[in-house]
C-alpha cells in the first residue's frame, strides 16, 4: 500500500477520532455558560457548525452553478446539486438544535423568532431547488434551470442569514458573536468551539465527496439504463 493511499484509509478514522473528542469536551470539559439556563449553551458547540456548514455549502453550490453557466459541463451540475444537499441537510440539523436550545430557554420548540423565521424560509428556498429538478425530465434543461435558481437562491442567504434576524428584536443571543463582532466565550469553551467548527467542516467536505462519487455512479446508470 502506497503512503497517499495508507492515509486515505486512515484519516477517516482520525477525523471520527477528532469529533469524539470534541464532543467529549464540549460536554465534560468545557464550562457551560452561567447566563443560559442550565446546560443549555454547550448547544453552540453544534448548532453553529452547523449552520456555518451549510452556508459555505450553499456558496459552493452557487459558484459550481455559476461554472455550469458558464462551461455547460454537467460535472459542475453534479457538484452544485451535491452542495445544496449537504447545505439543507445541515440546515435542517441547525434548525433542529435551535429547537432543542429554543425549548430549554423560552418553554417552546417554535417562537417564531426572527432566526427561526428566516431559516424556514431558507429550508423552503432551497427545498424548492429539489423540487425544480425533479420536476425537469431533461439532464441539459434540469441542470440550466436548477443553475439559474441555485444562482438567484444564494443571493437570499446573506439577508435571511445576517440581516434579517438584526433587523428587528430577536430572542435569540448574541453572547457568543454579536453585533459588536467580538466572542465573548471562556477560553475552554472557544477553544472547543473552534475545534467543532474544523471537525464539522472536514466532516462536511467528506460528506460532500462521496454524495459526489455517488451521484456520478448514479448518472452513469441512468445513462447506460437508456442505451
Amino acid at each position: 500500500m502506497s503512503r497517499e493511499g495508507g492515509f486515505r484509509a486512515v484519516w477517516p478514522w482520525l477525523l471520527f477520532a477528532w469529533l469524539a473528542l470534541v464532543i467529549w469536551a464540549a460536554f465534560l470539559w468545557a464550562p457551560a455558560a452561567a447566563n443560559f439556563k442550565g446546560q443549555s449553551s454547550r448547544i453552540v458547540f453544534f448548532h453553529v457548525p452547523m449552520a456555518w456548514v451549510a452556508t459555505v455549502a450553499f456558496l459552493g453550490s452557487c459558484i459550481a452553478s455559476i461554472r455550469y453557466l458558464r462551461r455547460r459541463n454537467m460535472e459542475d451540475d453534479i457538484r452544485a446539486e451535491a452542495a445544496n444537499s449537504l447545505g439543507l441537510t445541515f440546515a435542517v440539523l441547525a434548525t433542529v438544535t435551535g429547537s432543542i436550545f429554543a425549548k430549554i430557554m423560552w418553554g417552546s420548540y417554535w417562537n417564531w423568532d426572527p432566526r427561526e423565521t428566516s431559516i424556514t424560509f431558507l429550508l423552503l428556498i432551497y427545498a424548492a431547488y429539489f423540487a425544480l429538478r425533479a420536476a425537469i425530465p431533461d439532464p441539459e434543461r434540469r441542470a440550466t434551470m436548477a443553475a439559474v435558481y441555485s444562482v438567484l437562491a444564494f443571493v437570499t442567504v446573506p439577508f435571511l442569514v445576517f440581516v434579517v434576524p438584526r433587523i428587528y428584536w430577536s430572542l435569540h443571543p448574541d453572547t457568543f458573536i454579536n453585533t459588536q463582532g467580538k466572542i465573548k466565550m471562556d477560553s475552554r469553551m472557544f477553544q472547543v468551539f473552534m475545534a467543532s467548527l474544523a471537525g464539522f467542516s472536514v466532516f462536511a467536505g467528506w460528506l460532500y465527496s462521496i454524495e459526489v462519487r455517488l451521484e456520478r455512479i448514479r448518472r452513469r446508470r441512468q445513462q447506460e439504463e437508456l442505451l
